[in-house]
């Protein structure tokens, strides 16, 4: 039985604050894998000039290149348009037993927002990303109430912040794999 966490988003650029959560949901939800899916269009960052997603994907294959329980895919790419969440989970429900959807604390108080919810509930768990200084609930409704809250080890690194730090000229080492670094410089991104 394959049970596989699914950690969608822009990832631009996927930092070690995204890695360092994904290896900790794995071991703490004991699931086979991660599967990072960069979003084509994100229904909720569509106004957010963001690296194109063929940079986006290759800084994501560089960063788990060597990580045998993460891989990344394509599909949000490829299919492009705006990325709905519950289209991609229908898809990958065809190839995996069980899915994990991985968001951020704060998505979990938006969820409400999101296209189909309860069909989303229906095929996945919501893990909800909470550190210790994640400020209390500003509400509760049934999709709080049925979500899985998921303290993780993390680093507060904030992809904006990397951008804004790239843009001014400003070193961001160890705040990316190095090979991400590396392909920032390279092809000059956020500038």
């Amino acid at each position: 039985m394959s049970k596989v966490g699914i950690f969608g988003g822009t990832f631009d650029p996927i930092h070690h604050g995204h890695l360092i959560t994904a290896q900790s949901v794995r071991e703490i939800r004991n699931l086979d894998r991660i599967i990072f899916i960069p979003s084509f269009i994100s229904p909720h960052k569509a106004d957010v000039n963001s690296a194109s997603p063929e940079h986006r994907m290759n800084m994501l294959k560089l960063a788990v290149e060597e990580i045998e329980f993460f891989e990344v895919s394509d599909y949000e790419i490829k299919k492009e348009g705006i990325s709905y969440t519950i289209d991609t989970l229908k898809e990958f429900k065809k190839k995996y037993d069980e899915l994990q959807f991985i968001i951020g604390y704060d998505n979990i108080f938006k969820f409400h927002t999101w296209k189909n919810p309860d069909e989303i509930m229906k095929i996945t768990k919501i893990l909800v990303l909470k550190r210790k200084s994640s400020l209390p609930p500003p509400h509760e409704d049934k999709y709080v109430k049925s979500a899985l809250f998921v303290e993780t080890r993390g680093i507060e690194i904030s992809a904006t912040d990397i951008r804004e730090k790239v843009k001014q000229g400003m070193p961001i080492h160890y705040l990316v794999p190095e090979k991400v670094k590396e392909y920032i410089y390279s092809f000059n991104l956020y500038k």
